[in-house]
């Protein structure tokens, strides 16, 4: 049986399986061809954008710009571009910035979400659709007779649509079970790439803080004791 001769046979509910399928695998590829260069450099990049952030600020942001086709390099600009934030708010924009770049990590998960509460719903009414249609030509003087012969060929024949409803819903359901792995394993190098520049910003931030009150500080007895006015 050719593929035409399947979907002929399968009814009216192959035309939205295959839209389905297309849908489905064209959103596979394109996720599977996103996660494969995120893996591969995502943390080569927040290692190199956290050890230049150690030796010099200034560099470590050039550095996240020239990233910034990677999701991590965008989040670690967002708060190192700010002009020398409050700690707090350094805090703030890294946690916006993650919710950001994590949201659009799972961009095409409704899709296959949806693929996969459709898929199985659509094969069953072409089934149903298929059982109607067979059985509805059976009268009850006909049972058992070689005329209903035609009517079991009909109703192996509308079992196709719940059978290709299944395959996208489990093909659809196990990338999208990989993804989302691959998503909770991301989160968790974010979480701790944040963490290290957050560190890092806080030691720096606490070291201008003390060399400001170190400059600000009286340099003698004389300019510390208040002036007598006459």
């Amino acid at each position: 049986m050719n593929p035409i001769e399947l979907i002929q046979k399968g009814g009216v509910a192959m035309w939205p399986l295959i839209l389905l399928s297309v849908l489905s695998v064209s959103t596979i590829i394109e996720r599977l061809w996103f996660w494969g260069q995120i893996l591969l450099k995502s943390s080569q990049t927040a290692s190199r954008i956290l050890d230049t952030a150690a030796r010099d600020w200034d560099t470590a942001i050039r550095v996240a710009q020239d990233n910034r086709r990677f999701p991590i390099a965008k989040y670690l600009l967002a708060p190192l571009r700010l002009p020398h934030p409050d700690p707090e708010v350094f805090h703030l924009a890294l946690e916006s910035a993650a919710d950001d770049q994590l949201a659009l990590m799972r961009r095409g998960d409704k899709i296959l979400e949806a693929i996969i509460a459709l898929a199985p719903l659509l094969g069953l009414l072409g089934t149903v659709l298929g059982l109607i249609q067979s059985l509805s030509s059976i009268q009850i003087s006909d049972l058992g007779t070689a005329s209903t012969a035609g009517v079991t060929l009909g109703i192996g024949e509308s079992l196709i649509s719940t059978a290709t409803g299944l395959i996208v819903a489990i093909v659809s359901l196990a990338f999208y079970r990989l993804f989302q792995g691959l998503w909770f394993n991301q989160m968790r190098v974010f979480r701790k790439a944040g963490s290290e520049l957050e560190v890092l910003y806080r030691q720096r931030w606490f070291e201008e803080e003390m060399a400001y009150d170190e400059g600000m500080a009286p340099t003698s007895e004389a300019e510390s004791m208040p002036q007598e006015s006459y």
